[in-house]
């Protein structure tokens, strides 16, 4: 029974006299075994819905037309519908390897990110892509005077590149 004792008033010691070394070793390990997004070319695309977090929101941008065309004048209440086509897409910047062992090349890519302080890190962006705009629908009250919708088309046109051909102006209620 001593020598369980005198065991456990070692293990006792030893602990409490490498106890900085065992706490830096405990978080090494866990920094190892911290997962690590790959990729597989050298940009990789990432997919993300439509979204304020992309800096696109489809609705949004419905709304600040709306909101604008309804100050021109005889148009009255506007309202907007807005078609695109794909989704939002980010660019990231990609650290390509390629390694040779024995007749053949093995290819590794990871996205190259950049330390913003206090331990958060950010991938690099190299581009972002935003949906096309496909049409147009405007539905407003003064809809049937050919100067108003002339003056409704051109302005949806300056604001998202459509063409007269793809803006539809419509009497509303």
């Amino acid at each position: 029974m001593k020598e369980h004792g005198r065991g456990g008033e070692l293990l006792k010691t030893l602990l409490e006299k490498y106890k900085y070394v065992l706490l830096v070793a405990l978080v090494g390990m866990a920094l190892l075994l911290w997962p690590v997004e790959k990729g597989g070319a050298s940009q990789k695309t990432e997919e993300q819905t439509m979204g304020a977090v992309m800096g696109f929101d489809l609705e949004a941008m419905e709304q600040k037309l709306s909101e604008a065309l309804s100050q021109i004048e005889g148009a009255g209440e506007v309202r907007v519908s807005l078609t695109v086509s794909g989704t939002s897409r980010r660019i990231l910047a990609q650290d390509d390897r390629t390694t040779l062992r024995e007749g053949s090349s093995e290819r590794a890519a990871e996205t190259v990110v950049v330390s913003k302080g206090s331990g958060t890190q950010e991938p690099v962006l190299l581009e972002q892509l935003y949906p096309e705009f496909q049409g147009a629908l405007v539905v407003c009250t003064g809809g049937e005077n050919p100067g108003v919708r002339l003056k409704l088309v051109e302005a949806v046109s300056a604001l998202t590149g459509l063409g007269a051909d793809k803006i539809s102006i419509c009497r509303g209620k």
